[in-house]
């Protein structure tokens, strides 16, 4: 009998968390799977010589993984897993709950006992600044270091000496353990691409690559393609066409995998098996030899269904079960097609089963699918995610890999193999066209379509032309314009709009909106403008609700920047922001309410400042908008607690302060309190007004009040509109 070809590609990924400006990791998602997953996955890989395995490391997470095993990330909630117990503060504690039990509770962290413990006493579902005070110094010492333990990579739990002693104390930790343990991370990280050039370098592995950022190639060449895999599907208000940065991406991706392997890859996983003829001719235009995605992009692009026997057999296999070669413009490229049930019987299924039960079953699917094409040799490839799916599996699939690479060592019928030693076992097949989709029901719905994601493109269109129109100016440093290039680069990464629309969600929802609004903000900050205030606005829907009460009676505050009696703002409208959502910085708003309202003359507004935010930001500037037949804008710019200058404009003419006289007010102190004659922004008696307020950290905004866009207010209360 002909023999079956496992191609076995594990897709390694992380988004990019560094914010660029700041040199910082805002989410420690990458450390704390190099902890876990991708030392131990290759290195499993060295007691079965026979058996040959592709990796894709995608270039965003390579480069994440040199900064760490460099020593460069600067991560606060590296730091704070680390500081001194004693030594962390309120907001750092906090920190450090908030990430501490986001692990598998039945694997990860209820095999210490004292985690499960501390995870109880947590109740996560209460997390905040109480809870973060009940915690004794012992408590959360013993926390940082079983919060990394949950994540270490299994092997070493038992083979390191230091980290198996740290493994049997299971609690009672002093700051020399946290020293030890840091010091084991290090090398951790360095062992993880120590481990893959040995692979390669012994020929064991092949390692491919993704577009730098992990942007959805084909929506990045077109957004319109979006339509022929979805008819009807809405699309964002501009059309987004960019083939050349798809190219850049696809270029960035080839140096960086040079640089750090010796040569450049062979091999293209297009972020999340994302394809279409525009997109592969770029690839095969750079001397990619073969890319891959899913069997429904095969079935759609053939006009054919895949349907599976009683016997394991697949009705289309003999198209499936090989590659096919793809002619473009710029040359041949090779493409592989995931079976996709058996790739997700290992995410989603096997994990509940035995490991050698499974990974015969795995074994048994392969021989039964690889019979498909009868006489002649098959290549049966199997793509998954390399992190997601182990920490279901007991030992964090490390059983599962020894058994299943213990079965393809000693089977004489299958034989696991690279892509491209694949491409030279089977005469590929011919395709003229692919269907354009992604190994997500062969369409991009996940990306685009709902209004969210919409958003997030529009967002990235407007950026993408501010920075096409000012690069091309002149007196603009070239280094800035570089960071700004990256910047935008990183934004078109696909996993910002995985996020987004109704598909997913996750805990940390509100970061990843905040990073990818950060990223697009830092384009405009570089280049010397001002991000646009709608980049304020979180894009993801809030899961609390604003709360938006409406002026009962007139106004008559006094302005001196503190609630002088309970009285002066009793009349007011009052608005509070979702309690979740609302700042670029995370969980902690600039403003916890706003307080507005009116005399005969004279517009009021109250800002009542988050405490959190003031001891974290020692310089900000709020500004307030008033429109009614014109507008008045006013800055405030804040230093350390202080109001140090106030600026103001009438339809965008400055206006001195000084000329204002009793017609303008402004005072800080526990609040900031502000009063503007109508005569300022052109206000009837009997005519609405509309307000906004926004929070700005070096140009760039953290917070819009109203989200919704503004305050629509009534000048009289006598009008009819009271």
């Amino acid at each position: 009998m002909a023999p079956t070809y496992l191609m076995l590609l594990w897709h390694q990924h992380q988004p990019y968390y560094k914010d660029l400006i700041e040199d910082r990791y805002t989410m420690p998602w990458v450390r704390l799977h190099a902890l876990k997953d991708y030392y131990g996955m290759v290195a499993e890989l060295r007691d079965f010589p026979s058996v040959h395995v592709t990796f894709n490391l995608v270039p965003s997470l390579l480069a994440q993984l040199q900064d760490y095993a460099q020593g460069r990330a600067n991560e606060e909630a590296f730091e704070v897993a680390f500081k001194p117990a004693a030594a962390l503060s309120l907001p750092e504690r906090e920190q450090l709950l908030h990430y501490a039990f986001q692990v598998n509770r039945e694997n990860l962290l209820y095999r210490y006992p004292r985690f499960r413990m501390l995870f109880e006493k947590a109740n996560p579902g209460e997390l905040g600044t109480r809870l973060a005070a009940a915690f004794s110094e012992a408590e959360l010492r013993d926390l940082q270091v079983l919060s990394q333990l949950a994540w270490f990579e299994e092997t070493w739990l038992t083979s390191d000496a230091e980290v198996s002693r740290l493994v049997r104390k299971g609690k009672g930790f002093n700051e020399t353990d946290k020293i030890i343990l840091r010091k084991k991370e290090q090398e951790l990280f360095q062992a993880v691409l120590q481990e893959h050039r040995a692979a390669l370098e012994r020929g064991q592995i092949e390692i491919s690559t993704s577009p730098f950022y992990h942007p959805i190639l084909p929506l990045l060449c077109d957004t319109d393609v979006a339509l022929e895999s979805h008819p009807g599907v809405r699309l964002p208000r501009g059309r987004f066409r960019h083939p050349e940065d798809a190219v850049s991406q696809l270029r960035a991706a080839r140096e960086l995998h040079r640089q750090v392997f010796g040569s450049e890859p062979a091999g293209l996983w297009p972020s999340e098996g994302s394809v279409s003829d525009e997109a592969l001719a770029l690839a095969a235009g750079l001397g990619f030899q073969w890319a891959a995605t899913d069997e429904g992009v095969l079935g759609r692009s053939l006009g054919i269904g895949f349907a599976r026997q009683s016997d394991g057999s697949l009705w289309g296999g003999h198209e499936l079960y090989r590659p096919h070669r793809l002619e473009t413009p710029n040359g041949p490229i090779s493409l592989f097609f995931r079976d996709h049930e058996i790739s997700d019987l290992i995410g989603f299924v096997y994990s509940g089963m035995p490991p050698e039960s499974s990974a015969g079953s795995l074994m048994d699917r392969v021989r039964r699918a690889g019979r498909s094409m009868g006489d002649g040799p098959a290549v049966v490839s199997i793509i998954l995610d390399g992190e997601n799916a182990w920490e279901f599996y007991r030992e964090n699939g490390r059983p599962f890999f020894r058994a299943l690479y213990g079965m393809l060592a000693r089977d004489s019928e299958v034989r696991a193999v690279t892509a491209s030693e694949a491409l030279q076992k089977v005469e590929p097949g011919r395709l003229s066209h692919v269907v354009p989709g992604s190994w997500i029901n062969a369409n991009f719905d996940v990306w685009i379509g709902a209004e969210e994601d919409n958003h997030a493109w529009d967002l990235l269109s407007n950026a993408r032309d501010f920075f096409q129109q000012e690069s091309a100016k002149p007196g603009h440093d070239p280094d800035q314009v570089r960071l700004a290039e990256q910047e935008l680069c990183v934004a078109e990464g696909s996993d910002w709009c995985w996020w987004y629309g109704p598909e997913h969600s996750t805990a940390n929802d509100e970061e990843f909106d905040w990073l990818y609004r950060k990223h697009l903000s830092n384009v405009y900050r570089l280049l010397g403008a001002p991000a646009p205030d709608e980049l304020a606005i979180p894009v993801k829907r809030p899961r609390g609700t604003a709360h938006n009460v409406e002026p009962a009676d007139e106004v008559k505050a006094v302005i001196d920047g503190l609630v002088t009696n309970y009285f002066e703002w009793l009349g007011a409208g009052v608005y509070s922001p979702a309690a979740t959502s609302g700042s670029m910085h995370g969980p902690t708003p600039a403003l916890d309410s706003v307080h507005y309202g009116r005399s005969d003359s004279v517009f009021y507004l109250r800002l009542d400042l988050n405490r959190l935010f003031l001891q974290s930001h020692s310089e900000f500037s709020i500004r307030v908008t008033l429109e009614a037949a014109s507008t008045l804008r006013v800055h405030a710019h804040i230093r350390r607690g202080e109001l140090r200058e106030t600026e103001l404009w009438t339809n965008d003419v400055p206006v001195p302060r000084e000329s204002l006289g009793d017609s303008f007010e402004i005072a800080l102190g526990r609040i900031l309190e502000l009063r503007a004659g109508y005569d300022l922004f052109g206000l009837a008696a009997d005519k609405y007004m509309r307000a906004q307020v926004s929070v700005w950290e070096q140009a760039i905004p953290v917070q819009v009040i109203p989200q919704e866009g503004w305050l629509s207010i009534s000048a009289n209360r006598d009008s009819e509109y009271w």
